[in-house]
């Protein structure tokens, strides 16, 4: 076919410089007509090769997976037709196709490199069509090869669509994901403690099997807990995590390294509340220099002082009681005396080990064992009292 001049009228306008966005400009519009009835059947001829060379592609073309795959391939081809004719974008109609492929393949749980494969396929076989068609039209081949460069330059535009579509629809699942989890927290940690059927199906909705223990993380300040796996509100100004309890110490440990953190006693996720309540008091008694400032501080390590703080007014009590001998001495003599009190009993009354406890000589301790004697007689050899004492001076002494 030829224009007055005697030239191809299907030669290329060359007004540009070959980039992506100036490839349409470039092709003659009288392309369109030549292709468009004669590619109405590449369609099929693209399906067969996507499924003879893609695995994931390789079933019948049936239900909505064959709509899908069917639609986007057609909308495909005759969108780079239209193309040709108006040298126009996408139109919102067949956008929605390809964005809605990307859509398609999260929904299937696969990732784009499948259906960007299609792309390449379909690619392939429609240039392989075109140009057959275009040879036997009589399109110079410098117009052909901006043909081929405009199919892909295409297929980039499609899979782009389709990369927006897979995004979008993989926040909308993460958050619709991170609502359900952020219930079951709350559910978890509802007092009293909320119906297990309840529990179980949020459960069940945020894809996060109840594990048979668990433990709750009472943390200073937000910071990124994502890979642990866990239940977690960061945004307040409580954080509070819950873990399936741990195994071992050392990853939670490094996982919460630079940040001030208690865990809670490991319990049933139906007591996951009462896990959190201690790790928080673990943490106020942390700040309080009540217990060490350790890396992470594990409730379970301090069971005994966290009872006692429980019932401060309980805890006055015994030791008013069981320790009244004492209240006579000075401070350093108190806390002398006492030190050495609660190593006496703690080790039943073993001078080696007392003194080794308290680095002294065990001279010494024989001396304060002796005044100790003096002071608290007989309640020394009662095992009732001896446990009050334990207790009345682990609550003063921490």
């Amino acid at each position: 076919m030829t224009g007055p001049s005697g030239e191809s009228s299907f030669g290329p306008m060359l007004s540009g410089d070959g980039r992506p966005g100036q490839l349409w400009a470039m092709l003659p519009r009288e392309l369109a007509a030549v292709f468009r009835p004669r590619l109405l059947d590449v369609a099929d001829e693209v399906l067969r090769e996507i499924q003879r060379t893609i695995p994931d592609y390789a079933r019948p073309l049936d239900g909505a997976f064959g709509k899908a795959l069917r639609a986007g391939v057609q909308a495909a081809i005759l969108q780079f037709i239209d193309r040709i004719a108006t040298s126009g974008p996408v139109s919102d109609e067949r956008r929605k196709v390809f964005v809605g492929l990307g859509v398609h393949e999260l929904a299937q749980g696969r990732n784009l490199d499948v259906l960007q494969a299609a792309y390449r396929v379909g690619a392939r076989v429609t240039w392989r069509r075109m140009a057959e068609v275009g040879t036997r039209a009589g399109v110079p081949s410098a117009t052909l090869c901006v043909l081929a460069e405009a199919i892909f330059a295409y297929i980039d535009e499609l899979s782009a669509l389709s990369i927006e579509g897979h995004a979008a629809a993989q926040a909308r699942a993460a958050g619709a994901l991170e609502r359900r989890r952020r219930r079951l927290l709350d559910l978890l940690l509802a007092t009293p403690p909320s119906p297990s059927r309840t529990v179980q199906e949020a459960a069940t909705a945020a894809e996060w099997p109840l594990p048979h223990r668990l433990v709750a993380v009472a943390l200073d300040g937000p910071l990124d807990v994502a890979g642990l796996g866990g239940l977690e509100d960061l945004e307040d100004g409580t954080p509070r995590l819950l873990l399936p309890a741990p195994t071992e110490r050392s990853s939670l440990t490094a996982a919460l390294a630079g940040h001030r953190a208690a865990v809670g006693p490991p319990v049933p996720p139906r007591q996951a509340a009462r896990s959190l309540t201690t790790a928080q008091e673990a943490l106020r008694l942390v700040a309080a220099a009540v217990l060490p400032d350790e890396p992470l501080t594990w409730c379970e390590d301090h069971l005994a002082t966290l009872w006692l703080r429980k019932e401060p007014f309980l805890a006055t009590e015994v030791s008013r009681r069981r320790l009244a001998p004492l209240t006579a001495l000075n401070p350093k003599q108190y806390n002398r005396l006492a030190g050495t009190l609660l190593a006496w009993l703690e080790t039943c009354g073993n001078v080696r080990e007392v003194a080794d406890r308290l680095a002294i000589h065990p001279q010494t301790v024989r001396a304060r064992a002796q005044e100790l004697e003096t002071l608290f007689a007989d309640h020394l050899r009662d095992p009732d009292d001896r446990f009050e004492m334990i207790l009345a001076l682990r609550a003063t002494l921490t």
